[in-house]
């Protein structure tokens, strides 16, 4: 009589560990399934799930009985050798640094100088113009900065619909725009004060709100809000 078992890659989508993981998410995956992600495969005899199963098993079920297991232990299943045992200790040991690990909260900002200071570093030593933006969360916490255009020394084009299409991406609440001026004069031009009336509108459209409109040189920066001009 023969006994075979059929290769992982036959299995049905849902009964794919990593394929699973792709298309419906890691929260949807059981603890076995995680588990042979690591192992990566098999045996002739057992699936990749089914040595997760085994093992598990032996810790009944528990995760935290999982994580005392030790190299040799662990190579007493049939397919679990050297590297594959240091594999899952080393998984877990990511799981116990990462639950004690503080959870790094974003920068706030709570004045134009906290702005300037996070982005001032771009801007350093360029010799052409560059518009970007900075989004923020509803507690004024930094999401990410884009760099929106490039210019030459004396401007550069402001796209709004790329403006605005890089912060809702972030899922951004407000915002704040930035450009330099190489010539290291600090006051905005018609051109700027247009561009932010014309940001800030639409902004008001949509409920994201555009605080505040940084000119940045070498000699220090302006703000509009500092200014009274928003």
């Amino acid at each position: 009589m023969y006994t075979y078992t059929t290769s992982i890659k036959s299995w049905a989508e849902d009964d794919r560990p990593r394929e699973k993981f792709q298309s419906k998410g890691r929260t949807a995956l059981s603890d076995a399934e995680l588990l042979a992600i690591v192992i990566g495969s098999g045996t002739k005899k057992k699936s990749a799930v089914e040595l997760a199963q085994d093992i598990l098993k032996h810790c009944n079920n528990n995760l935290y009985q999982l994580g005392k297991m030790g190299q040799h232990e662990l190579m007493k299943f049939p397919g679990i050798g050297e590297a594959k045992a240091i594999s899952i200790m080393a998984v877990l040991e990511l799981g116990r640094r990462r639950a004690v690990t503080e959870i790094p909260l974003p920068k706030k900002i709570t004045q134009s100088k906290d702005a300037f200071d996070y982005l001032k570093h771009r801007f350093q030593d360029l010799e052409h113009e560059e518009f970007r933006i900075i989004g923020l969360s509803r507690s004024n916490r930094i999401l990410g900065d884009r760099l929106i255009s490039k210019g030459g020394r004396t401007g550069t084009v402001v796209d709004g619909k790329m403006v605005f299409k890089e912060l809702l991406d972030m899922k951004a609440t407000s915002c704040i725009l930035f450009h330099n001026h190489p010539s290291g004069k600090l006051e905005p031009s018609h051109s700027d004060i247009q561009i932010t009336k014309k940001l800030t509108e639409f902004g008001k459209l949509i409920d994201l709100t555009v605080l505040d409109h940084l000119i940045i040189s070498d000699i220090g920066y302006y703000s509009f809000a500092d200014h009274g001009r928003m």
